[in-house]
C-alpha cells in the first residue's frame, strides 16, 4: 500500500507495470535520473510507494484481485479454488461492494445479473468453508444478496451458514434494509420470517429509520412498494411517517383513501410539513408541505391520483415555499421527473385536468450536488433529470403541451 507524501499522486483505478516501467525508461531518457533503478524509486514515490518492489507487489495484487473477479463473473469455480488455495489472502482482496471481499461479490450475483446457478452457491459455500468471513462488513454478503427477489437460494445458504439477518452493514445499515431500497417484497418476506426485526432503528448509532420508514424513503419507484408496506405493518413495524391516509394510498388501498376523505373532506387540501420523503430520479425533491394530490404524482398513484381530483384536489396547488425561498412545486413536478417515464400516466391525467406547465419555481437539484438549486417550469426541471433516456416519452408529453413562449429547453 502507498506510504507516501499527501501530495503524491493516485494511480489509476487498473494500474499497468508495463505503462509504469515505460514512465521510468522516460525519465532516464530525458536525463532526470542516473540509472534506470533510481528511474523506478522516483516513479514508485511520485506514486507514494517507498520503493519499486512495494509499488509492483500492489500492481501484481490489484492484477490478481482483477483476474478472481473475472472468475467469479464467469462462474470459473475451478479457477476461484485454484487462484484462493495459492494465494489464501484472495479471501480478504478488496472487491465487492464496499470492497467487503469476494464472498461479498459472489453473494451479490450481479454479473451475470441471474439468479445463482448451483455453481454460484458451491463457490460461496467452498468460500465459506476454506477461508472467507460470512460477516465481512457487518454481513455485507447476506445484505448484498437480499437486494434481488431471485437470490433467495443465496440468502438461505449464508443464513445456514451463520450470517446475521440482524447485522449492521457497516455499523449502520441494518441488512433489512437492503430489500427495502430495492423494493424486493420476496427478500423482505424471507428476511422478516427468518427473525429480521422491521423496528430497527438506533438513533444513538445513526439509523435514525424503522424498516417501514426506510421503504417509504426508498429513491426506488416500483408497483411492488405496495407489498412490502403490507409486510412490514403486517409484521408490526411503526413509521415516523404514520398518516394513514397516504399509507393507504401507497399500499394501493384506494378504498381507504377514499373513506378517509369521506369522514375529513378537508384532506384533500392538507399540507403535510413533516413528510421529508420523495427524492427520486436523481434530484432532491422532497414531499416536505406537499399535498395528498402531490403524493400520488410522485409514487405513480393513477387511481389515487383521479379520486384526490374527482373530490376537489387543485391540480396546481403549490407546496409550501421554505425560508429561503425553495418550494412551491406543482404535483406535476413529482410525476414528470421519475425514472423510466413511471409517471406518464399521472402525468397525463394532471394535464388532462388542467395543470398549469407556465410555472417557475425554485427547487433542489442533482443529489450528487448537496448546493445546487434551479429555477425551473416542469419541463426544464424534467429535461435536467431524464434518467437513462435522452428523450423519454414524458419530455415528448411536455414538449407538445408547453406553448413555444414557455420553452427554454
Amino acid at each position: 500500500m502507498p506510504t507516501g507524501p499527501e501530495s503524491a499522486r493516485p494511480l489509476p483505478d487498473r494500474p499497468s507495470l508495463r505503462h509504469l516501467k515505460k514512465q521510468a525508461r522516460d525519465l532516464l531518457k530525458r536525463g532526470d535520473a542516473a540509472t534506470l533503478t533510481d528511474a523506478q524509486f522516483q516513479i514508485a514515490r511520485s506514486y507514494g510507494f517507498t520503493s519499486w518492489p512495494a509499488l509492483k507487489a500492489h500492481v501484481d495484487s490489484i492484477e490478481e484481485v482483477g483476474r478472481l473477479k473475472r472468475a467469479i463473473d464467469t462462474n470459473d469455480l475451478d479457477l476461484v479454488v485454484t487462484m484462493m488455495t495459492r494465494n489464501p489472502r484472495l479471501h480478504t482482496a478488496p472487491l465487492g461492494y464496499g470492497k467487503d471481499g469476494p464472498l461479498t461479490w459472489v453473494a451479490e450475483c450481479r454479473v451475470p445479473w441471474e439468479p445463482p446457478r448451483p455453481v454460484r452457491l458451491e463457490m460461496a459455500r467452498w468460500m465459506i468453508a476454506n477461508g472467507s468471513d460470512i460477516h465481512q462488513g457487518g454481513d455485507g454478503p447476506l445484505g448484498r444478496a437480499s437486494l434481488n427477489d431471485g437470490r433467495i437460494a443465496m440468502m438461505e445458504l449464508l443464513v445456514a451458514h451463520g450470517a446475521d439477518v440482524n447485522a449492521r452493514w457497516r455499523d449502520h445499515f441494518p441488512v433489512i434494509f437492503g430489500p427495502c431500497e430495492a423494493v424486493a417484497p420476496g427478500s423482505l418476506r424471507w428476511l422478516l420470517e427468518h427473525g429480521a426485526n422491521p423496528n430497527c432503528a438506533d438513533p444513538a448509532a445513526g439509523i435514525p429509520s424503522t424498516a417501514l420508514d426506510y421503504v417509504l424513503e426508498s429513491y426506488w419507484r416500483s408497483p411492488r412498494l405496495a407489498a412490502c408496506i403490507d409486510l412490514l405493518v403486517d409484521a408490526g413495524a411503526s413509521t415516523k411517517y404514520d398518516i394513514p391516509a397516504i399509507l393507504d394510498m401507497l399500499r394501493g388501498r384506494t378504498d381507504r383513501l377514499a373513506e378517509h376523505l369521506d369522514r375529513e373532506p378537508s384532506l384533500v387540501h392538507r399540507r403535510f410539513p413533516g413528510l421529508d420523503i420523495g427524492q427520486s430520479g436523481c434530484r432532491r425533491l422532497l414531499l416536505t408541505g406537499a399535498t395528498l394530490l402531490h403524493v400520488a404524482a410522485e409514487y405513480g398513484s393513477v387511481e389515487a391520483a383521479r379520486l384526490l381530483l374527482d373530490r376537489g384536489a387543485d391540480v396546481n396547488a403549490a407546496a409550501a415555499v421554505d425560508g429561503s425561498g425553495v418550494g412551491g412545486q406543482t404535483p406535476i413536478f413529482h410525476a414528470v421527473t421519475q425514472f423510466n417515464d413511471y409517471g406518464l400516466a399521472v402525468a397525463e391525467l394532471l394535464l388532462d385536468r388542467g395543470a398549469t406547465l407556465s410555472v417557475r419555481v425554485r427547487l433542489p437539484g442533482h443529489y450528487e450536488r448537496p448546493e445546487e438549486f434551479v429555477e425551473a417550469t416542469p419541463l426544464e426541471y424534467a429535461s435536467l433529470f431524464p434518467g437513462d433516456a435522452p428523450d423519454t416519452k414524458t419530455l415528448q408529453l411536455l414538449r407538445a403541451a408547453t406553448p413555444a413562449r414557455d420553452r427554454s429547453s
